[in-house]
């Protein structure tokens, strides 16, 4: 075998090796070295994708010294996934994975594995339910998220309003969908309908903590119809709730996260935060005070946007 031909061998399976088992420093390296690519070379391809990142940085990331995590930082290694011919995530997954690692790393955050877990769980209930997605039929105008945080510091239960707008005809329910915290039992959750709407099928699925259900209008809406509805989760099967995140499949409509905590119990600080999917690093950290008299923190995005949003908080 010819000797670059062998070289490139090699490379390739010290990059397939370093892409499954990280850490990300690793997969950098090999990846950059599969391809033949100078450092300068790959800057120059960032900037063509409109993205700026100096020789320095891209070697200490290839080194481990650092590790990207600005959102700028972020954006250059989703184009180096497509500059280096690597699979969608590939990158980003093990950042992830590293976050999740280190010693910094909140223990209730749900790990990217978990994730794709309840993903496929998620699909298996709802094919059960006869339906291809939570929101099946609907567009969401409008979601208000009530969660209440006990003294016990557990998720004690959420309320959910939607205001929804039939895309077709014959639409004459919604799929609920909770997500309880690490070693919940979802099936001592109950759920109530609380206006507008009466409970259907249930669905649950212990391991991953998942509890869907059907919410029932009491009518059936044609295309262009809107309809408001409001349904409550109790939950309190789980230890201590460190946050609360909702995820997006697509864009929408108005969504506000409410986060009440009781009185006995109130966390030493609050923040928001996002990320582009389970697989990403998080983002968009921002302190939330705490209301005096309500015990609550919120936010209101405008137009939800596709990935996940949240509100976690520390104890003190």
């Amino acid at each position: 075998m010819p000797h670059a031909t062998q070289h490139a061998v090699v490379a390739t399976a010290e990059l397939d090796s370093a892409l499954r088992s990280g850490p990300f420093h690793v997969a950098l390296r090999a990846a950059i070295a599969a391809r033949g690519l100078p450092l300068q070379r790959v800057q120059h391809h960032l900037s063509r994708h409109g993205v700026k990142v100096g020789v320095t940085s891209l070697s200490y990331w290839q080194q481990g010294a650092r590790r990207p995590q600005r959102p700028e930082s972020l954006r250059a290694v989703r184009a180096l996934e497509e500059i280096l011919q690597l699979p969608e995530e590939s990158l980003i997954r093990l950042l992830a994975e590293a976050e999740e690692d280190s010693p910094e790393r909140r223990p209730a955050a749900r790990s990217y594995r978990a994730h794709l877990e309840a993903s496929g769980v998620l699909d298996r209930l709802l094919a059960e339910l006869d339906q291809p997605s939570p929101d099946s039929g609907v567009h969401i105008l409008g979601h208000h998220e009530l969660i209440r945080v006990g003294a016990d510091r557990e998720l004690a239960g959420r309320e959910s309003h939607h205001i929804v707008r039939a895309h077709r005809d014959g639409v004459d329910r919604f799929v609920a969908v909770h997500y309880g915290d690490p070693g919940c039992s979802p099936a001592r959750m109950t759920v109530h309908a609380l206006e507008n709407c009466r409970t259907g099928r249930v669905r649950i699925h212990h391991d991953t903590g998942l509890l869907v259900t059907e919410v029932l209008f009491d009518t059936w809406l044609r295309a262009g119809d809107t309809h408001l509805f409001r349904y409550g989760v109790e939950d309190g099967t789980a230890g201590v709730s460190r946050e609360y995140v909702r995820g997006f499949g697509a864009a929408g409509g108005q969504y506000a996260l409410q986060v009440r905590f009781d009185a006995a119990a109130l966390p030493v600080r609050c923040h928001r935060f996002t990320q582009h999917s389970p697989a990403a690093p998080r983002g968009g950290r921002q302190e939330l005070a705490l209301s005096g008299r309500h015990h609550s923190v919120h936010l209101v995005e405008p137009r939800a946007r596709t990935g996940m949003l949240g509100i976690g908080w520390d104890w003190e």
